[in-house]
């Protein structure tokens, strides 16, 4: 039985990894020119950065055994020093409290050394980068996906390791049920509005101040901003979260200047200028997000499987990704519940 897996994040590089641990049939495909969906790790002057999720917490066992397999190092999110706050005016505080991610922790190297360690463990046969799937297809209990530059590849089971959202836009024949479709609409993905800034600097200039690096803005654009220093040494970083909608964040030369401009004011003139000044928006990442993402959460989704995606083309069209996970969806902790939920529905035959 050989398994194609659609999308190359952490949920589908996990369940691949495990398909090639247990001598299974396989392939993976990742739309993008590089592995890791939502995780992804700059890299400046020795630091690495994380664009995407950067925390995991205690109490989440799958995450934690990979770091421990694949030899890989935890450390605490910085947390010493008070937090700045900002009102509507732009007038700033200090000393209105203490960090709010304190006994969250991080990957040394950033989270992308998780994915590319994942990502090693797969030959180049069972593989593929710049591969976005338009459409699949089902004839008598065999999957055939056709590519966008009109390549076929088939399989006998489909797993969609993507946000059902991002995977209802692929072309089903035969269609999918009614309700099911409705149910992959109505499934917001996660993170998938929000942007992520990241402004790097030779040194900690807040810590020496007796700030923590943690700031709360209502005046914006960022309105939580954290320490985003590798665990030792340099160059150091603050990562803030943005509160403007999609909309008004397609002038990027403008956005920047706000975000220099709020920089400034809640940490001083050695802020104004980083070093490096990242920036990724996922609304506008559309191997992430969609159209219906860009409306905004307010609160996080209760994720799970939904009964109607189930049992799908004879049950052989499967779902994972953090969105399906019923415990942890949403985190990445979810994405490889996801995995591990997948792995059990398979119908698998060990290559001979």
């Amino acid at each position: 039985m050989k398994t194609l897996i659609v999308g190359g994040g952490l949920s589908g590089l996990a369940l691949a990894e495990a398909l090639e641990s247990q001598g299974h049939d396989y392939l993976l495909l990742e739309a993008r020119p590089r592995f890791g969906g939502r995780i992804l790790t700059q890299h400046h002057g020795g630091g690495y950065f994380d664009m995407g999720p950067a925390w995991f917490w205690a109490g989440q066992p799958r995450i934690a055994a990979l770091i421990a397999r694949m030899n890989l190092q935890k450390f605490n999110q910085f947390a010493d020093g008070v937090l700045t706050f900002e009102d509507e005016q732009g007038h700033v505080q200090r000393g209105q409290g203490f960090s709010s991610m304190e006994g969250s922790w991080r990957l040394k190297g950033g989270l992308g050394m998780l994915t590319t360690a994942l990502e090693n463990r797969l030959p180049d046969h069972r593989k593929r980068l710049d591969a976005p799937v338009m459409k699949l297809q089902m004839s008598e209990n065999r999957s055939t996906a056709t590519l966008s530059d009109g390549e076929e590849i088939g399989a006998d089971q489909v797993v969609l390791a993507l946000p059902p959202r991002v995977a209802e836009q692929i072309a089903f024949s035969p269609a999918l049920p009614d309700k099911a479709v409705l149910a992959m609409q109505g499934i917001a993905t996660w993170m998938a509005g929000q942007a992520k800034a990241v402004a790097v600097y030779d040194t900690p200039f807040w810590r020496n101040e007796g700030l923590s690096g943690d700031a709360m803005s209502r005046k914006g654009p960022m309105v939580e901003i954290h320490d985003a220093s590798p665990a030792a040494g340099g160059p150091y970083a603050l990562f803030g979260f943005i509160g403007v909608p999609p909309q008004g964040r397609a002038d990027e030369h403008l956005f920047r200047v706000h975000l220099h401009a709020q920089l400034s004011r809640l940490f001083g003139p050695q802020a104004a200028e980083p070093k490096q000044l990242y920036i990724k928006d996922w609304a506008f990442d559309r191997y992430t997000s969609t159209e219906a993402d860009k409306a905004p959460l307010y609160a996080h989704p209760t994720y799970g499987l939904p009964h109607v995606m189930t049992n799908l083309w004879n049950n052989r069209l499967h779902f994972a990704g953090t969105e399906v996970a019923p415990t942890f969806g949403g985190y990445i902790e979810g994405a490889l519940e996801a995995a591990e939920n997948v792995l059990n529905t398979l119908d698998l035959q060990r290559l001979t």
